[in-house]
């Protein structure tokens, strides 16, 4: 029976071992799609926030509710979850040890925080769908420790998997995606 009890502690401080956080610095590059319409998306680095018992180990990206969700680069659906803190989550496997996790995807009826929305409402994916960059794969909300809170999807990446800073890779993301939707420079010149 003791010698259960230290295996079991073993495995619980190797697991955690493995789960602590890398630098980005650490971490080989790795383009990002922005994973919101980043023109109603706010966010700042939020990565080591002191939360209820942990630390926080993403970015939460502030957006209204229903803002569609996008993969951040090619991969395949791992797992879709609705429970716990995390709410209704999507992890998306890119290849190359790199991980991305999409948390507080919504769960209301359109127009209600009743929380009783079917799975659809939130995640727009299955497991095992192999997704593009920019792809909806669901929509930002509010559920699991986010509800009564501002609506927002909680993004996490991850390498090898230790979840490291994202916040880098956002940034460069949604600059790009600013450009993008920039208008055209245009002369105050017409052409004779």
């Amino acid at each position: 029976m003791k010698s259960k009890a230290i295996a079991a502690r073993l495995v619980a401080v190797s697991l955690g071992i493995l789960s602590l956080a890398i630098p980005a610095s650490a971490a080989p590059d790795f383009e990002l799609t922005f994973p919101q319409e980043a023109e109603v998306t706010e966010f700042t680095s939020s990565w080591g926030a002191a939360r209820a018992g942990h630390s926080h180990k993403g970015n939460d990206l502030m957006a209204p509710k229903l803002t569609e969700v996008y993969a951040a680069a090619d991969g395949v659906v791992v797992w879709i979850r609705d429970r716990g803190s995390a709410g209704r989550y999507i992890a998306i496997d890119h290849g190359d040890g790199w991980e991305t996790w999409y948390m507080h995807l919504n769960n209301d009826t359109p127009g209600t925080d009743d929380g009783a929305a079917p799975l659809e409402a939130g995640v727009a994916v299955r497991v095992g769908d192999r997704v593009k960059a920019g792809q909806v794969i669901g929509w930002v909300g509010d559920s699991g420790n986010a509800e009564g809170s501002s609506s927002h999807t909680h993004f996490e990446l991850h390498y090898n998997g230790s979840p490291i800073d994202p916040y880098p890779y956002l940034i460069d993301a949604f600059e790009r995606a600013l450009r993008q939707t920039e208008p055209a420079p245009h002369s105050i010149f017409s052409p004779i």
